[in-house]
């Protein structure tokens, strides 16, 4: 499995943790930024979830201090369904009904045990479908 993965400042350290920890179990493509040196976090959430609406990628990790800057910023792509998530079951539920493609991680507000939990959570976990199909193809907005 191939998993783009990029972060803020804020969620740097905790990147590198996760990109050493998976390295051997998915193939990850780090997009930045590669220093704990500020940086404005909607660069990098917009460059992970180009690559998820035009199909260069299938699956994402975004991290921030708190999560929700990345979120925001890569669901205004089409097709990016980024799950902000504090926990297993947060992360679960994310995949299982709302077939999240993109996990968005708390850098700030979660250990590095607690974030290889969810991973395993969020990659092993699948769309049950079914009902929760048409709600999800409803998700992009058209004007």
């Amino acid at each position: 499995m191939k998993i783009i993965i990029a972060s803020d400042h804020a969620g740097y350290e905790l990147k590198e943790s996760i990109i050493h920890n998976f390295r051997s179990k998915f193939t990850i493509e780090d997009l930045g930024t590669f220093s704990s040196e500020s940086v404005d976090y909607p660069d990098f959430a917009h460059k992970l979830a180009k690559k998820i609406e035009n199909d260069e990628a299938q699956w994402g990790i975004l991290l921030c201090g708190s999560g929700n800057g990345v979120a925001m910023a890569a669901n205004k792509h089409n097709n990016v369904r980024a799950a902000l998530s504090w926990n297993v079951e947060i992360a679960r539920l994310a995949r299982c009904h709302n077939n999240a493609n993109v996990l968005v991680l708390p850098a700030r507000f979660i250990s590095s045990d607690l974030a290889f939990e969810i991973i395993n959570c969020f990659f092993s976990t699948p769309f049950e479908g079914g009902r929760h199909a048409l709600r999800v193809t409803k998700i992009n907005y058209n004007h």
